[in-house]
């Protein structure tokens, strides 16, 4: 384990979420969250996507600072496996970053970047932990809920620390502390066989003609910056074209169907989505472990919909802002919930 020491040139702390689809980063200083990004960055296509993405930063990006690298991107089919893919972020993130470099490996904390691939069990999607870690020094007790445009964690804290019973992918996936939806890059086809559409039970297209995003922007639900990767047949996302893409999963035409027709279709396809998160959520506190009035804490792109798992769930909720406002200026805000693995793995190793 290593810690990230101050220096009369490095008092800034970089936190780091290097995703599959996304890069995500959070300028500390003084321990105050001074500013947040995120940028689509498709890592299937290799590191040098990672590299195109990092140059168009903000330049604090690629000033000196201590940097803290979390990531999800391991698992990209561009690498060998998930240790190949540890071991190659964790260099570029060495070769790229200018300043101390340390890597999150979730349970054994930060590691030299040429140490990550002996610790790539720990290191391999770990950003959850990151975010769960902060939320227990400010929640001891809670459930974490952060949905993004991929996938959603749900992370139960006791006593102050991530009391998941899984740690990596394949274990969360079993106890659903991961449930593989998020509001962005879900493929309709994967929240049900079929939808109702004019009275009638329709089965699905068997494609990935529409997305997620395409439901959640016909509702006017999805923020525009957070809409950041490309639709399902490269085309536009305007009212006419999401509608077009919708139709297609029942097999359809827009114009065989109204406005309120291809709402009401988005609205079936979020409380499917809903519902998955409903039964996770329902699995993990089933264990009775946990104070029964415990607070969710959300965050992330789906923040919205986890504010509505929070109803279903009759749990009071905080959001993730809202607790480190105190350490947030407000020019971070707008995408502090959004990458909150970035600012979670900054603010730590700014304690350190």
């Amino acid at each position: 384990m290593t810690h990230l020491h101050p220096s009369a040139s490095l008092r800034r702390v970089i936190g780091w979420d290097l995703g599959g689809v996304h890069v995500k980063a959070a300028l500390v200083e003084e321990g105050r969250v001074q500013a947040v990004v995120q940028a689509p960055c498709p890592l299937w296509n290799g590191l040098p996507a990672l590299d195109a993405t990092f140059a168009a930063l903000p330049d604090w990006a690629r000033e000196p600072a201590r940097h803290a690298v979390t990531m999800t991107g391991e698992l990209t089919d561009c690498f060998t496996d998930r240790a190949d893919g540890v071991a190659q972020l964790a260099g570029w993130a060495a070769a790229t970053l200018h300043g101390e470099v340390a890597i999150y490996a979730g349970r054994t904390g930060l590691v030299a970047p040429e140490a990550a691939a002996s610790y790539a069990t720990d290191v391999a999607s770990a950003n959850w932990h990151a975010t769960a870690a902060l939320v227990g020094t400010l929640r001891p007790d809670a459930l974490l809920v952060d949905i993004g445009s991929t996938t959603a964690d749900l992370i139960p804290i006791r006593d102050g620390q991530p009391r998941a019973i899984g740690y990596s992918d394949a274990e969360r996936l079993e106890t659903g502390e991961l449930v593989y939806t998020g509001v962005v890059r879900t493929p309709l086809l994967a929240l049900s066989r079929t939808a109702p559409f004019r009275g009638r039970y329709t089965a699905l297209m068997a494609e990935c003609f529409a997305t997620t995003a395409d439901a959640y922007r016909l509702l006017g639900q999805l923020p525009e910056a957070e809409d950041q990767q490309d639709t399902a047949d490269l085309k536009g996302k305007s009212i006419r074209e999401t509608e077009i893409r919708l139709a297609r999963m029942i097999g359809r035409d827009r114009h065989e169907g109204s406005g309120d027709d291809w709402a009401r279709l988005a609205g079936f396809f979020a409380e499917a989505q809903l519902r998955l998160l409903h039964d996770a959520a329902g699995l993990i506190l089933s264990r009775g472990d946990g104070d029964r009035e415990a607070r969710l804490v959300i965050c992330g792109a789906g923040r919205f919909v986890a504010a509505r798992l929070a109803a279903r769930l009759g749990r009071p909720v905080d959001e993730l802002p809202d607790l480190i406002a105190p350490r947030l200026a407000p020019e971070a805000i707008v995408f502090a919930s959004t990458c909150g693995p970035a600012v979670a793995v900054g603010l730590l190793a700014a304690e350190c």
